[in-house]
């Protein structure tokens, strides 16, 4: 089944260019059919690039996907043109009265402050608040992540010697989660990232589990027992040279930047990086969409945030 967006965005050429099904407005307007309506907040200063990558994920399921692009009012982006904002993004204020099957919080290079020196932090805390009884399920990713676990459930974050950059091996620890269903015991996922949280602080949470880890990225995948809040530590949606040109653009600016680990064929970066994550990240998104969105949603948009959603698993 297709993902429906906007007929001008970017991502809709870029996505067709890859055969992925993408529906113009005008023909879902005649499919007698209720599509699946996810908000993206999208705090990445890179916003094309990431709103493609996501929707890549999104695309790739049997379900109708109507995406909404949301930006932070309280910020203004500098690394984007006022006119695709003003064209395919909304505020908060516009759709604070609308429910959504779905929402993603993706990171922003943020880390390194508290959150409450973040300048939208406010505007990111009211949107979290109201997505309790207007969301029925929300997907943090990264820095999203870590600022969804800390506002909800008081976990924080921690800043780490160096920044944890590259591809690493994780384990999935909850295997019976319909959430990681099709993954192997033993997936890679790619990181970026000067902070963590920690898995003891996790388990010591009783609307908490854990669902991945990494011995040497720490926790990866972490949701809440009523399956309202998921929590994905690292960057799966990135391409196989997102990581590289972050590493480019740091020692572009003179940082003393380490090589991103396991993810150059034999640490060379002349060699052309390969995504050796794509598999699990979709299944990630796939899985997310179907069993935690699409099978518990209501099908009447104004009862979403009503019901519970219930513990999958």
């Amino acid at each position: 089944m297709p993902i429906k967006i906007p007929d001008a965005l970017p991502a809709t050429d870029v996505l067709e260019g890859e055969n992925i099904f993408v529906m113009t407005e005008l023909r879902a307007m005649h499919q007698d059919i209720r599509p699946l309506k996810v908000l993206l907040l999208n705090l990445m200063p890179t916003k094309i690039v990431t709103e493609t990558q996501i929707m890549r994920k999104l695309s790739n399921t049997p379900l109708q996907i109507e995406v909404s692009l949301l930006q932070t009012a309280s910020h203004e982006s500098k690394n984007v043109s006022a006119q695709h904002l003003e064209t395919f993004y909304t505020t908060f204020d516009e759709i604070k009265d609308q429910h959504f099957d779905g929402m993603i919080i993706t990171g922003a290079p943020v880390e390194l402050l508290d959150f409450e020196d973040v300048d939208y932090w406010d505007e990111l805390a009211e949107i979290m608040a109201w997505s309790a009884t207007n969301v029925h399920s929300t997907l943090h990713i990264c820095w999203g992540a870590q600022a969804g676990i800390y506002y909800h459930y008081g976990i924080p974050k921690y800043e780490l010697p160096e920044k944890l950059f590259g591809v690493f091996e994780h384990e999935v620890v909850k295997p019976s989660s319909p959430l990681v269903r099709g993954f192997n015991d033993f997936f890679r996922a790619p990181h970026s990232r000067y902070t963590e949280v920690h898995a003891s602080d996790i388990e010591a949470h009783p609307d908490l589990e854990l669902i991945a880890v990494s011995d040497e990225a720490g926790v990866y995948i972490a949701k809440s027992t009523d399956s309202r809040h998921f929590f994905v530590f690292g960057h799966p949606e990135y391409d196989a040279g997102t990581l590289m040109v972050e590493y480019e653009r740091d020692i572009a600016k003179g940082l003393d930047m380490p090589l991103p680990r396991h993810y150059f064929p034999n640490d060379d970066p002349a060699q052309a990086p390969r995504a050796t994550w794509r598999a699990h990240a979709q299944l990630l998104y796939t899985n997310w969409l179907n069993y935690y969105v699409y099978q518990t949603t209501p099908y009447d948009l104004a009862k979403v945030g009503t019901e519970e959603v219930g513990n999958r698993g």
